[in-house]
């Protein structure tokens, strides 16, 4: 019988703070700038320049470990990871070994069968990030040259390891989504993967079923997706296997991921913490967190994703899925609320609805981020009072928010300018049926032959010749007069 193997997952997510300026001097932490326009001395690591901890860095650090349930080291300390690459002016990082600020948390997450899983997190550093190496090739392994930028030198970053508890690329994608929206919801970092300011490293290995010791790891590096990240776990866990069942063993490696050709390749030997010469900081103090700093910190917390979940379903009746698909987002949620106090609590679900289904489909179409929502809660508010008042039909509204997407205009003004108004006049729609009903015999047979279908099928033709307009409850009802009327029935 074949070995049934296990994944072990653990991840190694870094997020760059949203601090004006940067953790060690008073350059401007901004995305985008000129390369090599905001350094200074001290992240150039020129001789004499000294660190000086940025205290918005510190406090978004601890409530980030707040928001992520953990433990809050009071009396903590900076250390230095010796290792040389071009990115680093220093030749050394200042980060956190042995007292992290944060530790001891966690993060539940809901998997599509609807079962939980809770994934420890060992510990939440602060350190600075490096420069931005530019190869001339596909990736570092392959570049003949390459250039770095040191703006995003010294920028603050936090590095939240994973205990080793994920056991497949589902459920690190679903972390890695938790995650993002914990972290973006603190406001502590825009999180945005394309520009560098969420990234992560995978570790991944495998072992037998049953076996509680684990198997040698391979990590991940540049990795700049969340499917990303799926696909190379779900490489690696398979070339492990490969390699074990045919009797080779897994060397601890550091791999760079080609996500284009969907392979991993060999970048050097993994590193184990003795190999980086850690050793305190000589140029830091200690740093030491009163409980009323701690607690001042933590009160500034917002409402998180579960608990705003939990509230929606609660308050509106909603479903665990689109409640989870609102949630997601910031924007989204914030969104949601804003129109539903506008459009009232009873149209809650219709709001959902429009937000998941089109503005969700037209956002995918058109590549827009959670930021940028294409129409407003003012316009959807005012789209659903006219469906509610009767004025135009769910069909209708479609065709107007299509228009709203276009023009921009509110659903009023493009009721009003395209003629669009529900047709409720009772005379004016018997007549319609009537031509309609004298014009196709075929399917007055067919209901006259007990075929309730048809009267449908007479309803489809009036909302044809009304564009929609016809209100369908009134249709249905004028339909079966006209039928009585031609064909003499009562």
């Amino acid at each position: 019988m074949a070995t049934q193997w296990e994944t072990v997952v653990g991840l190694e997510v870094h997020v760059e703070l949203a601090t004006e300026t940067k953790v060690w001097c008073s350059c401007k932490n901004e995305f985008g700038a000129e390369p090599n326009t905001n350094v200074c001395p001290v992240c150039l690591a020129l001789p004499g320049s000294l660190p000086v901890l940025n205290a918005q860095a510190l406090r978004f650090a601890v409530k980030a470990g707040l928001a992520l349930n953990c433990q809050i080291q009071r009396t903590s300390k900076f250390d230095r990871k010796n290792y040389f690459y071009p990115d680093s002016p220093m030749n050394y990082q200042i980060s956190q070994l042995d007292l992290p600020f944060c530790y001891d948390g966690w993060v539940e997450i809901t998997k599509k069968d609807g079962t939980t899983r809770r994934i420890g997190i060992k510990r939440i550093h602060l350190e600075n990030d490096a420069g931005k190496l530019l190869h001339a090739g596909d990736d570092v392994a392959e570049a003949d040259s390459s250039l770095v930028d040191y703006n995003r030198a010294g920028v603050p970053l936090i590095e939240i390891v994973t205990e080793p508890d994920l056991r497949s690329a589902e459920e690190a994608g679903l972390f890695l989504n938790k995650l993002r929206s914990i972290i973006k919801y603190c406001g502590v970092s825009d999180v945005k993967m394309e520009e560098g300011s969420m990234r992560c490293d995978v570790n991944v290995s495998v072992r037998p079923v049953g076996q509680t010791e684990f198997g040698t790891r391979s990590e991940l590096k540049n990795v700049n997706s969340f499917s990303a990240a799926m696909r190379g776990i779900e490489y690696e866990a398979k070339r492990h296997i490969d390699r074990l069942e045919k009797g080779e063993t897994i060397d601890q490696e550091t791999r760079s991921w080609r996500d284009a050709k969907g392979i991993s390749v060999l970048l050097r030997s993994k590193e184990d913490a003795e190999d980086y010469r850690y050793f305190p900081e000589p140029d830091l103090p200690s740093v030491v967190l009163s409980d009323e700093e701690v607690e001042a910190i933590r009160a500034t917390l917002p409402e998180l994703p579960d608990s705003v979940m939990h509230r929606l379903m609660s308050q509106f009746g909603l479903s665990a899925y689109d409640a989870s698909i609102i949630v997601a987002e910031k924007e989204f949620a914030e969104w949601f609320g804003q129109a539903v106090a506008l459009a009232g609590p009873a149209n809650a679900k219709a709001v959902a609805n429009w937000q998941i289904n089109e503005i969700n489909r037209v956002m995918n179409e058109k590549g827009l981020g959670p930021d940028q929502i294409p129409v407003s809660p003012e316009q959807i508010a005012g789209m659903l009072k006219l469906i509610e008042a009767g004025t135009i039909t769910g069909k209708i509204a479609k065709a107007v928010f299509e228009k709203m997407i276009a023009t921009g205009k509110n659903a009023e003004t493009i009721v009003k300018e395209e003629g669009l108004t529900q047709v409720a006049d009772e005379g004016e729609l018997l007549k319609i049926a009537l031509e309609i009903v004298a014009a196709n015999p075929g399917p007055v047979e067919d209901w006259k032959s007990g075929k309730q279908a048809a009267a449908q099928w007479f309803v489809g033709q009036m909302m044809k010749a009304t564009r929609g307009r016809a209100n369908p409850q009134l249709a249905m009802k004028l339909v079966t007069e006209a039928l009585q009327q031609h064909t003499g029935q009562q």
